[in-house]
């Protein structure tokens, strides 16, 4: 397939997507997976124990949740998708091909939690006695289990990016569904959302009870419990999930976690992660054999917070340790897939592509060519001086800014750069693609990213073209110069 190029210039593609996906990832597990089991458990004990308090209390937490889960939950869900097509439509679409019965199965199950959402919040107030009381509790249950079953479909999909198992070597549901990662990411993924929503009911306990009321004690004691019953399975699919990632994957694990910035940081970052989760659950621990304690508010916002945190984390190291990769030994993180990488070698990736103003490299499209190409090659994880900038990474290599740099020594890089840094996939294109994209970069250098193409309308003009690349070259020769000054005074010195 191919698709318009989407931009989003300094803030890079991937955020769009990132910040819309992690959003709805938190608050699907925290108060949709997680908290709901919570809630329903919070309404059969005040159906047992025929106390009114318990359902006082699940209400309230309920219409947080209502709230958040069927706007910014309900947005962000859509949102994925409309951001998925946008940044990488070829991998979105290969997901759909593969998993179009269990996508369809999935979709059926969250418009049934969507009615059950909404008929077990709207209809609280009136289902409040005898058998009506029964069929609302039912209603709840069956919102959790739902909840669940929409999870438990799309890690599948998660786990199939990371790893596809044997789906390379026959191409079926079956094989893509069960993946080697599936058991444990979903069991990790299960009782870590119970760990967060247990962690926001207790949290929501404190804010919406008296002190030193019968019901905050009781419920402290209930939603800590809940915490510390799912630590367990929590910390055990942790390790499971851990043992089953490929040992490819494992490698890039000190970037993913402390970005190329502070990877060096990987141990100090890891050890708090591991640290303030274990922190959680002895904080759980103490409040469930001493409810009563006068614990500060604070006390029960940090566990939202270092769960979330670590769900987050676990989220963008999920989506990068499967680079040079999006979906695992089948598509490379610049949407080209594996098996087209020798035809796009042979003919190059412009010939291949049809919203792009220049099908082949010359002498007088040189600068636009480049620019095409890293479109089509970079843009999906880098920018041109933005957020995670081509220009950075070379800037950073091969000197400042008054020091231009080495054509030579940049193509060599970009050739070899996948058996450096195991995260970048292979340059996909030609030779002559390589020599197009290392001019445009040198050009980034000196000049503001140079508009190209609107609609496949060329925008650089032969003579812009060649205005920029002499530009380049006069810098190039300057610098010359000065080594050359440099060097005769240096002989000068020595002889004296």
């Amino acid at each position: 397939m191919d698709f318009p190029i989407f931009d989003l210039g300094w803030v890079g593609n991937r955020f769009l997507f990132v910040v819309i996906a992690i959003t709805h990832v938190l608050i699907n597990h925290a108060l949709a997976v997680g908290l709901a089991p919570v809630v329903v458990g919070m309404e059969f004990l005040g159906i047992k124990q025929q106390n009114p308090q318990w359902d006082r209390l699940a209400y309230k937490i309920m219409k947080v949740a209502f709230i958040v889960t069927t706007t910014v939950g309900a947005m962000t869900g859509v949102g994925i998708w409309f951001s998925a097509s946008l940044v990488n439509p070829n991998s979105i679409g290969s997901l759909i091909r593969v998993f179009f019965s269990a996508w369809f199965f999935e979709w059926i199950i969250f418009v049934t939690e969507v009615v059950l959402i909404m008929f077990y919040y709207l209809t609280w107030d009136k289902w409040t006695k005898g058998r009506a009381k029964l069929n609302h509790f039912k209603v709840g249950y069956g919102l959790a289990v739902f909840s669940w079953i929409t999870m438990a479909v799309i890690v599948s999909i998660l786990g199939f990016m990371m790893d596809p198992g044997n789906w390379n070597a026959e191409k079926s549901l079956l094989n893509g569904f069960a993946n080697p990662i599936y058991l444990p990411q979903l069991i990790f993924r299960t009782f870590l959302a119970g760990m967060m929503g247990a962690s926001f009911a207790l949290a929501c306990t404190y804010f919406f009870t008296e002190k030193g009321s019968e019901i905050r004690a009781k419920a402290t004691r209930f939603t800590s419990g809940w915490l510390l019953i799912c630590a367990v399975p929590t910390i055990a699919g942790g390790l499971w999930y851990w043992n089953v990632i490929p040992d490819m994957m494992v490698n890039n694990m000190s970037v993913a976690v402390g970005t190329q910035q502070f990877q060096n940081w990987y141990d100090m970052l890891s050890k708090l992660l591991v640290g303030g989760v274990l922190g959680v659950i002895a904080f759980a621990f103490v409040t469930y054999f001493k409810p009563t304690w006068n614990y500060g508010k604070w006390a029960f916002v940090a566990p939202i917070l270092i769960l979330w945190g670590t769900l987050g984390m676990f989220e963008r190291v999920r989506e990068f340790i499967r680079k040079p990769y999006v979906i695992g030994g089948y598509m490379y993180s610049n949407t080209y897939r594996v098996e087209d990488y020798p035809l796009l070698k042979q003919d190059g990736i412009l010939k291949h592509a049809s919203f792009v103003s220049t099908k082949e490299v010359t002498d007088d499209n040189l600068v636009e060519a480049g620019k095409n190409v890293f479109m089509l090659a970079c843009s999906r994880c880098h920018t041109a001086n933005g957020v995670n900038a081509i220009t950075d990474k070379f800037r950073n290599m091969y000197g400042t800014i008054d020091e231009p740099w080495n054509a030579d020594a940049m193509k060599t890089y970009i050739k070899n750069m996948h058996n450096a840094r195991y995260f970048m996939p292979p340059f996909p294109g030609n030779d002559k693609e390589l020599d197009a994209l290392v001019s445009y970069i040198k050009v980034l250098q000196y000049f503001p990213d140079p508009q190209t193409h609107t609609f496949g309308q060329t925008a650089i003009s032969k003579e812009e073209n060649a205005r920029l690349l002499d530009f380049v070259k006069a810098m190039e020769q300057k610098q010359e110069e000065l080594a050359r000054t440099k060097r005769s005074e240096d002989v000068r010195l020595s002889v004296r």
